[in-house]
């Protein structure tokens, strides 16, 4: 599976620490920026191409993106249709997010010198990450109808 990655400036060092973790359990990694840290920088500068890069592929890649607190890259990501992005914080989430929701991108907050939020632990990133990736939409129809209501938001 492609993983596309995005930060700012407040998640570049946690996605530069997962990026190595995710290589090295098999994925395919695509990083779309930033690519150095600048504390100027604005997350829709890159979590719009990532979330673009996800929607385009047709369901064969996923995306991770970080910024402070995780909601202003997946306010972002949302605004590509075919997007469903999610800001998680706990295990649980991320396995409801995908058995429910079938997420295709995942937002996680770098938390960051500037911020006021922690962030997470890379510790707490991995664990939420591998759980993410590896479950499955649960196929049931009251989430089947809810995503095709979804899509026609989308296309009106």
């Amino acid at each position: 599976m492609k993983i596309y990655l995005a930060s700012d400036h407040a998640g570049f060092e946690l996605k530069e620490a997962i990026k190595p973790y995710l290589q090295e359990k098999g994925y395919e990694i695509e990083d779309k920026g930033a690519l150095t840290l600048d504390k100027d920088d604005d997350y829709p500068d890159y979590g719009y191409p990532a979330a673009k890069a996800v929607a385009e592929s047709g369901g064969d890649s996923r995306g991770i993106l970080f910024c402070g607190a995780a909601e202003g890259i997946c306010i972002v990501a949302n605004k590509v249709k075919g997007i469903r992005a999610v800001a998680v914080w706990s295990e649980i989430n991320a396995r409801l997010s995908r058995e429910d929701n079938d997420a295709n991108v995942l937002c996680l907050s770098g938390g960051g010198k500037i911020n006021p939020i922690p962030g997470l632990s890379l510790d707490e990133a991995k664990k939420i990450i591998d759980i993410w990736l590896n479950t499955k939409f649960s196929e049931e129809e009251r989430h089947i109808r809810r995503i095709e209501k979804i899509k026609k938001l989308e296309a009106n």
